[in-house]
C-alpha cells in the first residue's frame, strides 16, 4: 500500500486529463463567492522534478504535458497556463501535482486539507505547506478522512478522490467510504479519478447504483488513450463526478473531446 510512488508518472496523458478536468470544476465553484473546503485524499507531493530519476526513467509526461506544452489546444489552455506558473522561463521542468494545483486556486475564503499515507511524501507536504494556514496536512488514511467528512461551514465542498489503484479493494473501500461522506455532506462535489487497466476491474460503473445516486448526479467522463499515449496496460483513464457542477459541463466536454482518442469516439 505504500509503494506507489506518482513521480514515475508525473504528467503523463492520464494527469492531463485528471487535472484539466480538476481545475474546471474548482473554476466553475469559484463563481460563486462562499468558500469552498477542498479535500485531496491521496494528494503525493506538491511538485514533481521531471529531471528527476523517476520522471525520466520512463518518461510518461513526454507523452502527457510535454504534448501539449508548446501549442495547447484551448480547452486545455487553462490547465496549461497553470502549470506554466511553476516554469516561469517557458521550459518545462516541474510539473504541480493536484495540491499544489488546488493550492494555487484558493481564493482567501478557501481552505485546503492534504491527506498522504506515504511518510516520503507527507515530508514533502509538510516542507511545502506545514506554514500555510490555507492547508491542513493530514498523515494518514485518505479513506479514513473522507468517511469523516462533514459539511463545511459555508455548506460548499469539494473532495478529489485520486487512490492509487494498487489494491484489488479499491472499489470497494472507496464506496464504504464515500457512502459515509454522502450521509454527512450529501450535496458536496466528489471527484474520482480512475485508470483503465485491460485484465482488471477498475472503472466504477457500478458505483451509482452502488451508492443509489439518481441519475442527474452522476457524470462519468472516460477517455480512450492514442497508441502513443498508452502506459503498459493502462489504456485510458475516468473522472467520475458525483454532483458534478453544471457551470462546468461545456468545459469538461471540451477536454474528453481533446483529450479522447478519436478511434474511440462513437
Amino acid at each position: 500500500m505504500l509503494s506507489y510512488r506518482h513521480g514515475f508518472h508525473a504528467g503523463n496523458p492520464a494527469d492531463v486529463f485528471k487535472h484539466a478536468v480538476l481545475l474546471a470544476v474548482v473554476d466553475a465553484m469559484q463563481r460563486k463567492p462562499k468558500g469552498i473546503s477542498i479535500l485531496d485524499t491521496h494528494a503525493g507531493p506538491a511538485l514533481y522534478d521531471l529531471g528527476h530519476d523517476f520522471a525520466r526513467k520512463n518518461r510518461e509526461f513526454e507523452r502527457g504535458i510535454g504534448a501539449v506544452w508548446a501549442d495547447p489546444p484551448p480547452a486545455l489552455a487553462s490547465y496549461v497556463d497553470a502549470v506554466r506558473r511553476h516554469n516561469p522561463d517557458g521550459t518545462l521542468r516541474r510539473y504541480p501535482g493536484s495540491s499544489q494545483l488546488l493550492r494555487d486556486r484558493l481564493r482567501p475564503v478557501d481552505r485546503l486539507t492534504l491527506c498522504e499515507l506515504h511518510p516520503t511524501e507527507q515530508k514533502a507536504l509538510a516542507a511545502r505547506f506545514g506554514s500555510d494556514r490555507a492547508v491542513e496536512i493530514h498523515a494518514g488514511d485518505g479513506y479514513a478522512a473522507l468517511a469523516g467528512l462533514r459539511t463545511p461551514e459555508t455548506g460548499r465542498g469539494l473532495v478529489l478522490i485520486d487512490p492509487p489503484f494498487e489494491l484489488k479493494s479499491e472499489l470497494d473501500d472507496l464506496v464504504v467510504a464515500l457512502s459515509a461522506a454522502l450521509r454527512r455532506f450529501g450535496h458536496g462535489v466528489y471527484a474520482i479519478w480512475y485508470p483503465v487497466i485491460e485484465g482488471r476491474s477498475t472503472t466504477p460503473d457500478a458505483l451509482p447504483d452502488r451508492l443509489g445516486l439518481a441519475p442527474d448526479a452522476w457524470l462519468d467522463l472516460r477517455v480512450r488513450f492514442r497508441p502513443e499515449q498508452r502506459l503498459g496496460r493502462m489504456s485510458g483513464c475516468g473522472m467520475a463526478l458525483v454532483n458534478p457542477p453544471w457551470s462546468a459541463r461545456e468545459a469538461m466536454a471540451g477536454i474528453h473531446a481533446c483529450c479522447d482518442a478519436p478511434s474511440a469516439r462513437p
